[in-house]
């Protein structure tokens, strides 16, 4: 190769060198030591080619052709500033799209509905050392709560070692991370703690700090029903519980607890709900008696059964519109490969399940038993609304031992699994609200341990029991548990791949390009 085409290639690849060398200053790296050798050497190579090229140069400053190099030059400058006015407007106030699987960069509508309806300013206070490998996620997740409600939600993250006289202030113990959600200012301002940074945490720390009063739920129990608490000691524990169900009302704001009906006359009044889970012993005549007189004055329920289960609440049911199918439930196409644990997205339009329509989430009921809507001998103002469907495909299958097919005789069509009921109940001598609220679903092993972790079945529980219980902002669909795959990456690896990606890459491009155009001109 020629001194004078190797001077050209050296000098094309100097220029931009040099030309660039502002943008690494300011926009890229912002380190001064790379830009200074970035035009150092850029200066080099263009005496490169000035030493090699000096004949060719004077003839190229006389000819016209030197004045469609600066008009090229101009143009590609003038293109060069109109990219950067681009990309600042876009990195400035441009959209962003979370396309991660689990969405762990975008707020679920739980968290987006409890923001939204604070009712004053909520200060949070992030009390995490700097090296704490949690500090970039509460970070992030403060920042979003910000974003979305900058008025209502204002953060500070403190290391606790050089604050300590705040983390007294909230009785923290020494070198505890923890989160400090703050409500109203001077001697009226309440506090939560929330122990763990994760979306769910804070939210649920908001959503108590916003609630007056507690809801108290009470789960019957006394007829074989699924237990709060695991239980070893216990002679009917069958090795599950609902301890996870009783923590999510927890974080929530209800107080769950076990009630017996027996020796009692009436639900206590404080009872925001009545739960009853997979009960297998028949009820007696005054049980049933009690529940009937609660929702006759506007109570409020959840009745899970299962499939097999008999707990001689079949007239109570009746009366409030709801026959329980005898047999399993089964689908032959919508299924998760057993026809017995169907998969359903075949919702009706209610506020239970519209998040769950929107959000485009199936329910997954093992061994379900379906329900038959009645019309005829139910208590005055009584109104069925059914939730949840099976696909067309399904069936109630008598003998689930023997085949998995339709036979003779059996339901088939689309079945019904979840149903609302409400009864007007204005005229009750003793009401405790205005309208009576009951949902049937026929299928209580999701609310166990083991299955809690379903997020659409979760969801299909909390906001049943948030319209029960007339508690609307907490019918929503509720941060998931997401499967975090981030890379953590410390500042000047960052500015790193930046340069890299945005300095050297491209200009390597550039040259490797100018290269080719000389190489083929000069053919």
């Amino acid at each position: 190769m020629k001194a004078t085409r190797l001077g050209q290639y050296l000098g094309a690849f100097g220029l931009m060198l040099l030309l660039s060398s502002p943008v690494t200053l300011f926009m890229t790296s912002g380190s001064p030591i790379a830009a200074g050798i970035k035009a150092g050497l850029g200066l080099v190579l263009v005496g490169v080619f000035l030493a090699t090229n000096l004949k060719s140069s004077r003839e190229f400053a006389t000819s016209q052709a030197s004045v469609a190099f600066l008009r090229s030059a101009l143009i590609v400058l003038l293109a060069l500033c109109g990219l950067v006015a681009i990309n600042y407007v876009a990195a400035t106030k441009g959209a962003r799209w979370d396309l991660t699987k689990g969405r762990i960069h975008s707020l679920s509508p739980q968290t987006v509905a409890t923001l939204e309806a604070l009712p004053e300013k909520v200060v949070a206070f992030g009390f995490l050392p700097p090296t704490h490998r949690a500090h970039a996620l509460l970070e992030s997740l403060f920042a979003r709560y910000h974003q979305q409600v900058p008025e209502r939600f204002e953060y500070v993250i403190q290391d606790p070692n050089s604050s300590p006289e705040l983390a007294a202030l909230f009785n923290l113990k020494a070198g505890q991370a923890s989160v400090v959600l703050v409500r109203g200012e001077g001697p009226n301002a309440s506090h939560t703690i929330a122990a763990n940074v994760s979306e769910q945490d804070l939210t649920n720390a908001l959503i108590k700090l916003s609630t007056v009063g507690t809801q108290r739920v009470y789960f019957i129990t006394g007829h074989g029903e699924w237990p709060l608490e695991h239980d070893p000691a216990a002679p009917s524990d069958q090795g599950e519980s609902m301890s996870e169900l009783r923590r999510q009302l927890l974080h929530e704001g209800y107080a769950a607890e076990a009630m017996y009906l027996v020796g009692t006359t009436d639900i206590p009044r404080d009872a925001s709900l009545v739960i009853i889970a997979g009960a297998r012993v028949p009820y007696t005549e005054p049980e049933v008696e009690v529940l009937r007189k609660y929702l006759a004055g506007g109570g409020r329920m959840l009745y899970f059964t299962d499939y097999g289960l008999e707990d001689g609440l079949g007239v109570l049911l009746a009366e409030y519109g709801i026959q329980l199918d005898e047999g399993i439930a089964a689908d032959s196409q919508f299924n998760n490969g057993n026809p017995y644990v169907l998969v359903s997205r075949f919702y009706r339009n209610h506020a239970i399940v519209q998040p769950l329509i929107q959000g485009n989430l199936p329910v997954q009921l093992p061994t379900a038993r379906s329900l038959t809507p009645l019309h005829e001998g139910l208590a005055p103002g009584v109104r069925v609304e059914p939730l949840v469907h099976s696909s067309p495909n399904g069936w109630v299958e008598t003998t689930p031992t023997k085949n998995a097919v339709p036979s003779d005789g059996e339901k088939t069509g689309q079945l019904t699994l979840a149903a609302a009921i409400t009864r007007d109940t204005r005229g009750s001598p003793d009401k405790r609200f205005e309208e009576a609220r009951l949902v049937v679903l026929g299928e209580s092993d999701l609310l166990l341990d083991s299955n809690w972790g379903h997020e659409p079945n979760r969801n299909l529980v909390m906001n049943a029991l948030g319209w029960a219980s007339n508690q609307v902002a907490r019918i929503t669909v509720r941060p998931p548990d997401r499967d975090v795959s981030t890379l953590e990456l410390d500042p000047s690896a960052v500015a790193s791949m930046r340069f890299f990606a945005t300095d050297i890459l491209p200009l390597s491009m550039m040259g490797l390009g100018i290269a080719i155009w000389l190489a083929r001109r000069h053919k």
